[in-house]
């Protein structure tokens, strides 16, 4: 599996990313036309009404009549328009809030990525470093079975003591049991990876272990710009613009609301004989005109606009706050980065020693020149200085990306 193929699958895959992803869509769907509160509103109305009662009637003339189970029937329909032509701006900037909303809920996703991304290459490089390890391990315990035969032969032909072949027998099996602990903690390692990407947890692959570091000029660029890059820094920028507008749309309490409304309607009636009419049938057209003032609400508009405004200077010192954490923590990613590559040039060094040093006490052990203990010590050094340079490796590659995610760079970078 290449760096390439479990980005595409985290990205494609990994829950947290899909929520994330669910609410940009959920913002950019706010953010419409249809949400502005710019749009009319258009709706129907029908209606019918039966009554059938008994009803004694004295006419203007003096004459009465009686009607047993006297029937009225009315029907109605209409369609209604209403439309906001002015609300004291509030919708205006409610609608430019909501853009805004758009581009930090982006930003929002943004962050989630970069920060499942960092994620992923903790554990996809945990992989790796396993990976070699198990190599280094695997040599160490060939290595250790060839000196445990030759001790054997040694033995047979009484050139060694039977300590020799004890103390190989015993490096066997440490050997063995490192290289058992570390293929367990490889496979909970892919497990662990499998459910970052997503995938099933038991699929088989291996990773690329090759890892290539970003040029330090190229590095120095990125901390210089990531005052304008950093995705902390850009959501409260965003924040600051959301609260502003808050503030002026809270200001609408103080102008008018001016509506219009129109209807096209239908109504028909059968009434009995003792109505003046015994059907009648209309249909018409009307329309008006409206203002409505809210000249004082008992103070709770004023009240609204007040808080607005303080936390509108809220987010300011948010952004003051978060500025400041920033730049702390980029100079001590900074001072991490350059820390470890020199780690990884010592110990780059260091295996060159290791490695000459066992070989020279190999060649002394089979001229009987040092002791098994003293090839051991020498086989160990040699162990630790290649698992202490992978781990440096893999160590300075995360730096580099944890200071990239600061300076806002992590997703323009190549892996």
């Amino acid at each position: 599996m290449s760096k390439e193929e479990a980005i595409t699958q985290m990205l494609s895959n990994n829950f947290g990313i899909q929520l994330a992803e669910n609410q940009v869509e959920i913002a950019d769907n706010n953010q419409g036309v249809l949400n502005s509160g710019y749009l009319p509103s258009l709706t129907g109305n029908a209606g019918g009404n039966y009554t059938k009662d008994d009803q004694d009637v004295t006419f203007r003339d003096g004459s009465q009549e009686s009607i047993v189970g006297a029937e009225t029937t009315r029907y109605n329909a209409s369609v209604n328009f209403n439309y906001t032509l002015f609300d004291g701006l509030g919708r205006f900037w409610n609608y430019k809030s909501l853009k805004e909303q758009y581009d930090l809920t982006s930003l929002e996703a943004r962050q989630t990525i970069e920060t499942t991304l960092l994620q992923l290459f903790t554990v996809y490089y945990e992989v790796a470093r396993l990976t070699e390890n198990k190599k280094v391990l695997l040599q160490t315990y060939e290595n250790t079975k060839q000196r445990f035969k030759r001790a054997e032969y040694s033995f047979e032909y009484g050139q060694v003591n039977k300590l020799d072949v004890l103390n190989a027998e015993v490096d066997i099996v440490n050997d063995s049991i490192n290289l058992m602990n570390n293929r367990q903690l490889l496979e909970n390692a892919k497990r662990d990876l499998n459910v970052v990407i997503n995938s099933e947890l038991e699929q088989k692959f291996e990773v690329d272990t090759v890892v290539s570091f970003t040029n330090q000029i190229q590095i120095e660029n990125f901390v210089n710009t990531s005052s304008s890059n950093n995705v902390r820094l850009l959501q409260a920028e965003k924040n600051i613009t959301i609260s502003d507008y808050d503030y002026k749309a809270s200001k609408a309490i103080f102008l008018p609301t001016i509506g219009l409304s129109g209807s096209y309607g239908w109504n028909e009636g059968n009434f009995p004989v003792t109505s003046f009419a015994t059907s009648s049938t209309t249909t018409g057209v009307s329309g008006g005109l409206s203002l409505t003032w809210d000249l004082f609400d008992g103070g709770s508009g004023i009240t609204r606009m007040k808080n607005a405004r303080i936390n509108y200077d809220n987010q300011q010192l948010i952004k003051a706050q978060i500025k400041q954490e920033v730049n702390r923590d980029i100079f001590n990613a900074r001072g991490n980065y350059h820390t470890r590559l020199e780690i990884l040039k010592l110990q780059t060094q260091n295996i060159f020693t290791a490695k000459n040093n066992y070989e020279r006490s190999s060649e002394q052990y089979k001229l009987g020149q040092i002791t098994s203990v003293e090839l051991r010590q020498a086989q160990v050094n040699l162990l630790n200085a290649q698992t202490s340079k992978s781990l440096a490796k893999y160590n300075a590659k995360l730096a580099e990306l944890e200071l990239l995610q600061l300076t806002g760079q992590l997703l323009n970078v190549d892996f």
